[in-house]
């Protein structure tokens, strides 16, 4: 089964070559043999729609293709085409792994492994997309879109690389500082309790201790003790008066001496 390559070639945004390989039944003969002749009418049908950019109804034709001849590696690599214009990702890259398994033909092995690689390039998975874009170019070496895809991918790789390893320099950094911080901390709350250990007895008790300058408490004597006290200092007061005026004297009298 002879099968041709139909390249969809479109330049996105990022300036990856994001070309699809289709593949494409030729009949020799207008003849189709019995025991594929319904599978070919079934790719041939879904090729057509493929075309028509109806990609959910050729993808269904393609599986009925594949129920019909289960190891069609033309049927597998279509409908992974078809899933791959779907977004369908994963179900992509299943069926075009499957062809790259399968198919005998080096050609639709490299053009299985290049759709691949697109389907990983779409989402950034680069180191992916490089090991799908070399295996395309170990079964198809003057594929140039191969060249130029792997190029990409590698430069992309190596960009991911450097800013990861910025991250991670980052993140060490980081971690280093917070350790360092700890440390630091457990440091000095080692030296604060060391610190009070040492600490003279007398200045441990210093917040116990009186002071002595503060007022007086308030007088805690009745009304009457301090009329007695009161009292008793007013005749004291009297008594030293007295005393006082008697060390003055009264006049001595002199007896006349005549």
């Amino acid at each position: 089964m002879a099968i041709a390559r139909i390249g969809e070639k479109n330049e996105n945004r990022s300036g990856m070559n994001l070309k699809i390989v289709t593949g494409m039944l030729i009949l020799a003969t207008g003849i189709m043999l019995p025991a594929y002749g319904q599978e070919r009418s079934l790719l041939r049908k879904g090729n057509e729609l493929y075309k028509e950019k109806k990609f959910k109804e050729a993808a269904d034709l393609y599986q009925e293709a594949l129920s019909e001849n289960p190891s069609s590696v033309t049927g597998m690599f279509n409908l992974g085409n078809a899933y791959y214009k779907q977004k369908q990702m994963d179900a992509a890259r299943k069926a075009m792994s499957a062809t790259v398994k399968e198919s005998k033909d080096s050609v639709q092995r490299s053009g299985a492994a290049y759709n691949l690689g697109n389907t990983f390039m779409d989402e950034k998975k680069w180191q992916e997309a490089v090991n799908a874009y070399k295996q395309a170019l170990r079964n198809n070496p003057q594929d140039q879109d191969a060249k130029y895809n792997l190029s990409y991918a590698q430069t992309m790789l190596k960009k991911q690389d450097e800013q990861q390893n910025k991250k991670d320099n980052k993140d060490q950094q980081q971690k280093d500082q917070d350790k360092k911080d700890q440390q630091d901390k457990n440091q000095q709350n080692q030296q604060d309790r060391q610190d009070q250990k040492e600490q003279p007895q007398d200045q441990k008790q210093e917040p116990e201790q009186k002071d002595e300058s503060r007022e007086p408490s308030p007088s805690k004597l009745s009304e009457q003790q301090a009329d007695q006290i009161l009292n008793a200092l007013q005749q004291e007061e009297k008594n030293l008066q007295d005393k006082q005026q008697k060390a003055k004297g009264a006049p001595v009298k002199f007896d006349k001496d005549w």
